[in-house]
This record gives structure tokens, sequence and C-alpha cells, in this order.
């Protein structure tokens, strides 16, 4: 959907010889996988609506956060706003990246009351922000060799952190020169933006912001009053916390 050609280091499926749009019929025949697998493990489980609905509401909760996404590239520059992106990355990133599997362990568990359904579903959203943050991130300054793709944010015009960190603080004539050159997909357009962002110091924001978002996120999860083990979240947000890839 993105038009990318590379994903965790291996071409992307619908770029493999014989493929091509194929790609979408094989998508939506993993996913009835998904609820295939369901039924034949679980139907007879108390947990199997509710993990049933669980898969069902974060599927469509991801399918809106990439319409969003994508929509990015036909609206104007103006439009975007950290409200907006806040918007994108609760649905296309963190319900599937970080409350789904969680969720899914409480229902599997039976530790799903409504504080601790309240409690997981606060968390694991901070921690996905946190998580598309890091991604903005290495998608401009990344290794391509450890990230498994070559960043393409900038080409794309993406509503992504950096952007909007810059536009934050750039000046009317700094702002001019980012909105005539983002999104565009030739080389000196991009150089020109990633200088802008050398000169706005937008990398040492987004590692003030690192350090910032993680103590925040920590004292969250400190506070919790659920019954819910720390460990579940912690962990999680330790994996991610100062990533290469």
């Amino acid at each position: 959907m993105d038009k990318s050609e590379i994903r965790r280091g291996q071409p992307c499926w619908y770029k493999r010889p014989g493929v091509g749009l194929t790609a979408i019929n094989d998508s939506l025949m993993l996913e009835s996988a998904v609820y295939q697998l369901l039924k034949i493990h679980c139907a007879d489980k108390p947990y199997y609506l509710k993990c049933l609905q669980l898969f069902l509401d974060v599927c469509r909760k991801t399918e809106f956060g990439q319409a969003l996404d994508l929509e990015s590239e036909t609206l104007p520059l103006t439009a975007y706003n950290l409200e907006r992106y806040d918007v994108i990355v609760e649905y296309k990133t963190a319900y599937y990246s970080f409350y789904l599997p969680v969720v899914l362990a409480l229902h599997l568990t039976g530790r799903d009351g409504e504080k601790e359904m309240e409690s997981a579903k606060d968390i694991l959203l901070k921690i996905g922000h946190y998580f598309q943050v890091q991604d903005d991130y290495l998608d401009c300054y990344g290794d391509p060799s450890v990230i498994g793709k070559v960043g393409t944010d900038i080409q794309e015009k993406k509503c992504s952190w950096l952007f909007l960190k810059a536009t934050s603080l750039a000046s009317e004539e700094q702002k001019a020169v980012l909105f005539s050159h983002y999104g565009n997909a030739d080389e000196a357009s991009v150089a020109t933006v990633k200088s802008l962002y050398l000169t706005l110091h937008v990398k040492q924001h987004y590692l003030d912001y690192s350090v910032q978002a993680y103590k925040d996120i920590c004292d969250v999860i400190e506070n919790d009053k659920s019954d819910l083990p720390a460990e579940i979240f912690q962990d999680f947000l330790d994996m991610i916390h100062k990533r290469s890839k």
C-alpha cells in the first residue's frame, strides 16, 4: 500500500516474482487463517468469543489507522498536526503491536476484569506511541542494513513525528522551504529536508523526547493500581527502549 520495496530485510511480498496484486488476496487468506485457528483450538473454551472479538476489533482499528496514514498523501501539509498524528499512531501501530498480544493473554488467563483491561489499554497505547515515534526516527536516521528497510517517510509525505517537530521549530522561511520539498522523491529534496532537520536539531529533540517518554511510562507502570504484574509492561518497554531496529 505504501509502495515499500523492503521489509525486515527482505523484498516485500508483492515484489516477489509472480505475486504482484495477488498479495492482497494472500493477506486476506492469512487473516482468515487466524479465525480458523481460533475456532479449531478455542471454540469450546469460555474465552473464545472474547478472543474472536479482540482480533476483529484490532484488525478493524488497524485498517482505520492504515487508511488515515495513506490519506495523508492527499492532504496539504498544513493539515498535519499532533492530534492527527496521535490518532494514526494509536490505530495503525499501538493496538496490534502491543495491546493485542497482552490483552489476548489476559483473556486466556482470565485476568481480564474491567480494571485490568483499562490499565492494560492505557499503558500499552502509550508504549505503542513511543514505539512509533522511534520508528519515525529510525526511518530517517537508522542504518538500513540494521532496520531492514530503506527509509522513505520524507519521499512518501508521511505525517511523521520528525516533520511535526521540525514545523514547530522552524521559522516561516524555513517552514516554506520544508513544505516545498517534503513529499518529493528526488534526492535533492530529501537532502534539503534532512539538512533542515539538522539545522533545527530535530535529532536532539527526539533524544530528549525518548528519555522523557521512557520515564513517564515507567511512572505510569509503577503507579498502576490494578493487580497486573508490572513486569508485563516493563519488559515490553525495556525491550524497545533505545532500540536500533
